[in-house]
């Protein structure tokens, strides 16, 4: 078995796994301020909420790109090409 390959497997899960009790979270708390602004219940808080999530991602997620290609990283497991 490839210790390696093991170790990183099991960051990427814990990672995975710790982003989505994060996510969870940010969920309450968006939805709780909705509600406490009058918004919670309402068609237009519901994209209010969307919209704020889909920035949110997408800031993270650029932010998050920029730190990979910064430190040159490469993915762990590569495939090969299907046929």
């Amino acid at each position: 078995m490839n210790h390696r390959m093991f170790v990183q497997t099991m960051i990427a899960l814990a990672s995975a796994s710790l982003g989505l009790v994060a996510a969870l979270a940010w969920n309450e708390a968006i939805k709780a301020t909705l509600a406490m602004l009058g918004l919670g219940g309402s068609l237009a808080g519901l994209y209010a909420y969307a919209i704020v999530a889909t920035l949110l991602a997408i800031l993270v997620l650029s932010w998050l790109g920029r730190v990979a290609a910064r430190v040159g990283g490469e993915a762990a497991i590569t495939r090969e090409a299907e046929g």
